[in-house]
Order: structure tokens, then sequence, then C-alpha cells
């Protein structure tokens, strides 16, 4: 285990700001065979066409998700669309007039439940986010039986979460029974710039026993399934699926003022999941 995370790292740090189209560009990267890539989206199409309907399911509504959210998501072309550069651009707009209401935002909200889910490996997002109070990038994972089997028995694990009013700061974080639920348990990594200035590489290495988060291929938090208390249960031993989404308001990062800027644009380079 601990020679696959370090071709991860190897990997993400020279991939950081490379393409990568084949199963057999990691390996030689790395010289190994053992980060055997599984599933990919390089987000390669013509600009304004939805993300791939084969790869990618659309959650939609305005509940408040859970976290008291403001956004309605949708399935419009107007708030998720490849931008012909193989990019995924995922878009929160503001209402004409709006304010603090749900539904005065919209935005969307992608999940890969359906169409793949997997059980230990890697998983990584290039991206470039969005900046501004009250915006919510976030790059996650659920266990396959939700909804049947409720949050937080289904298990999280937040690969990527960056709030607008932390600019410069990504949280890695894991959620489940016995945590509590608004914290979790993980980490964070303040970087030296913006996240809005440039694309990075968010990652996670995903093993039986220990949970490890990455900023371009450099560990910063590892969760270790040794150190949880009485009463905390290890929920990630489970098959899990991918989302990615940007929300607006919520209890996380609070409500976006007169000075956040809308259209906020969070920037999919791509996502690719390892064996």
């Amino acid at each position: 285990m601990a020679r696959l995370l370090l071709v991860l790292t190897i990997v993400l740090a020279l991939q950081a700001g490379a393409g990568f189209s084949s199963a057999a560009a990691a390996s030689s990267h790395t010289g190994l065979a053992s980060a055997k890539p599984i599933w990919a989206d390089e987000f390669n199409g013509r600009a304004g066409r939805a993300p791939s309907a084969s790869r990618w399911h659309h959650d939609l509504g305005a509940s408040g998700w859970g976290n008291s959210e403001l956004q309605r998501y949708t399935a419009s072309k107007r708030n998720a669309h490849l931008d012909g550069h193989g990019r995924l651009v995922i878009t929160a707009r503001r209402k004409a007039g709006g304010s603090t209401a749900v539904g005065d935002y919209s935005s969307a909200r992608l999940t890969t439940k359906a169409h793949f889910s997997f059980l230990y490996g890697s998983v990584a997002m290039r991206a470039k986010l969005p900046a501004g109070r009250g915006l919510w990038p976030a790059f996650w994972m659920l266990g396959a039986g939700f909804p049947h089997l409720d949050w937080p028995y289904c298990g999280e694990i937040d690969v990527m979460e960056n709030i607008g009013s932390h600019p410069r700061r990504v949280y890695g974080t894991v959620h489940g029974p016995g945590m509590t639920s608004d914290v979790g348990i993980g980490g964070s990594h303040t970087a030296t710039k913006r996240l809005s200035s440039g694309y990075h590489v968010y990652a996670v290495e995903w093993q039986t026993d220990k949970i490890t988060f990455l900023f371009d291929g450099v560990a910063y938090s590892t969760v270790l399934r040794s150190s949880f208390l009485e009463g905390q249960t290890w929920a990630f031993d489970q098959q899990m699926f991918l989302l990615v989404n940007l929300a607006v308001g919520g209890e996380f990062p609070g409500m976006p003022s007169r000075r956040t800027a809308f259209p906020a644009r969070l920037q999919i380079d791509w996502i690719r999941v390892w064996e």
C-alpha cells in the first residue's frame, strides 16, 4: 500500500500540468504498473455540449440538500457544459434581483451513481476553483448503497471542499456513523496562492486501513482506521460513487455577499480513478 501511495504521488506531481489520454501514460511516468487506471473523464467534446450521459447523472432540485444551500440544481447546459478545450465547466448563476432565498441561484451536481463505483484505490481531479463568499465547490464520494442506506451509514469521503471566503484552503474529510456530522474527521491544507488563480490536482488514496488526502501530489492529511474512537464506525469498506458540484450558501460557507461575483465557475480539466 505504501508503494501505491508513492506511485500516486509521483503520477499526480507529474500530471499536475500535463495531459493524460491513455492507461499507458500513468505507467510511463512511473515505470510501475500498480497505478492502473480504471475510469476517467477527460471532458473532450464540442463546446457547449452537455457532460457525457454515459458517465454522469444530474441530481436535481432545490431542497437545501441538508445544508441550507440556496441553489437549484438543474440539467441545463447553462449550468454544466464542455468548453471545447477539454474542460467541464460547472456554473453557478444568480437570478436577477436574487438575494438569499432558496432557488435564487442555479448550479449543477453530477454523480456517477448507476454508471460507476469502485472499492479502494486512488481518485483525483485537476480543477480551477471559483472564489467568493458563499461559494462551495466540492469533489466527493458516497457509498453506492445511498440513498437506501442512509447517510452517514453509507460513508462519505470528501476529496476536495473549499469555501470561497477561504480562497487558499482545501479540506479533505471523511464522514461516518459516530462522528460529528458537520465536522467529520480529516484535515486541511493552505496553498501559497488562491486556488482560483490556477489549476491544481486534488486527490485521495483510499485503502483498507487509511485514507490519505493529497494536494498537487503531496499528502497533507491521513485518517487512520486504528485511530477511530469507541462509537465511531469505519464506513469505507463498500463501493463508492463520485460526485462533483458547486453549491451556493449553506451552513459551511455562509451566504453569498453582494461582492460575490456571478456567474461563478468550477473548471475541471479531468477526473481519474486508479485501481
